[in-house]
């Protein structure tokens, strides 16, 4: 079949690879029919992601139609069409039972190597790194799915995949961004990054009660989707001090809660403590770029809340950590429990409340994913999310 592949930092290429097989009971193969890239494979291709191999099969948003089953699965049968949420859960370990599936116990195959980095392993993911299990994703025609009874929906007739695609991982990571800010009717909310999980999380806030919700960025076209998709007000960081705009826009008290939807990789061009973390992560000096998370800290209110759904990889310096605790901050983080809300997520598309493919800018095929790897990257011709259709439209 062919694939998306990480051959290197930088080094994305389509490839000729083996199919998938079933390889254990509950398995199922899933005939993909549209994958998207997204912003978290960027710290792949960046080379921030430790123990990636060449040949690594890439892509954890995809949906499809199952081809194969496993002896005992019973679930799904050939012919459904299906989305895979991004981690792979396996319903039965203490984390999964209480519905927290990115920490399950059971599903990362490599869990040793994450233990001694982390203290303990989350959960196996698809195309992200064997320090979380080394599963090959779904950039590619086919995708082996295991412990299929637990993670992937069924999606009904009517339902474009553009439509239900990104319930395998950014409007559920967007709502629970929301969700663990702890919005509060009529609140401030502040959000960082007005790319796809951003928007998301800018279409959340609202559902869930917001008053304002205020997006931060400086891509034009992402400004702009966050102003009329999404309703936001917008401050664009290259034009202004974005503390000081938040001080200005609400009264110096700050925002109620401030959801960091950018993680390691904040833009360089920032500020001189971006700039510095830049340098230092490449004389491996450091991992990550915590510039947002250090601006949310300084702007959030006084026993506000500070949610982050952007993914960071290591050890972060110089976070004003005083200022956290003297401020009376909460936090709340982590990889998305997928499975928790795809369900009641679907449940909206379906009521009309919602219309997903409203980030979509860019509909390829899989031949021209490394190109496309590089423009989203880049922030070239307006992308802000691609949609690819390995077996063609």
């Amino acid at each position: 079949m062919r694939a998306l592949c990480w051959h290197g930092k930088g080094d994305i290429r389509c490839d000729t690879v083996e199919d998938p097989r079933i390889e254990a009971d509950d398995d199922i193969i899933i005939k993909v029919t549209a994958c998207a890239i997204c912003g978290s494979d960027l710290h792949l291709m960046n080379g921030y992601m430790p123990t990636m191999q060449s040949g690594d099969v890439l892509g954890h948003e995809t949906m499809g139609e199952v081809v194969e089953a496993g002896k005992s699965h019973t679930k799904f049968k050939v012919g459904d069409r299906v989305v895979v949420p991004f981690n792979i859960s396996c319903g039965e370990c203490y984390f999964c039972q209480k519905g927290l599936y990115s920490l399950c116990d059971r599903s990362n195959r490599n869990a040793e190597q994450a233990i001694k980095v982390m203290g303990h392993s989350p959960a196996g993911l698809f195309g992200y790194s064997h320090m979380t299990g080394g599963y090959w994703g779904g950039q590619a025609e086919y995708l082996r799915v295991p412990y299929a009874s637990v993670g992937p929906i069924k999606i009904p007739d009517g339902l474009s995949d553009d439509e239900v695609l990104f319930l395998s991982d950014i409007f559920p990571t967007g709502y629970m961004a929301a969700e663990n800010a702890g919005i509060e009717e009529g609140d401030t909310v502040a959000i960082w990054g007005c790319g796809p999980v951003g928007q998301f999380a800018i279409k959340s806030a609202w559902m869930l009660g917001a008053g304002r919700v205020i997006a931060i960025d400086q891509v034009p076209e992402r400004l702009d989707l966050a102003r009329t998709e999404g309703k936001a007000e917008t401050i664009d960081f290259s034009q202004v001090k974005v503390y000081d705009a938040l001080m200005e826009m609400t009264g110096g008290r700050g925002p109620d809660r401030c959801v960091d939807c950018v993680g390691t990789e904040s833009d360089a061009t920032a500020s001189w403590d971006a700039m510095l973390d830049k340098v230092k992560a490449s004389v491996l000096l450091g991992t990550d770029r915590p510039h947002v998370l250090r601006e949310a800290i300084f702007s959030c209110r006084k026993g506000g809340t500070i949610s982050i759904p952007g993914v960071y990889v290591g050890f972060l310096d110089h976070v004003p950590f005083g200022a956290a605790m003297n401020k009376g901050l909460t936090f709340r983080m982590g990889q998305t429990h997928t499975q928790r809300y795809m369900e009641p997520l679907l449940a909206r598309i379906e009521r009309n409340e919602i219309r997903p493919s409203f980030v979509i800018t860019h509909d390829a095929t899989l031949e021209d994913g490394p190109e496309l790897y590089r423009k989203f990257r880049d922030k070239e011709d307006g992308c802000i999310k691609v949609v690819m259709r390995p077996h063609g439209a």
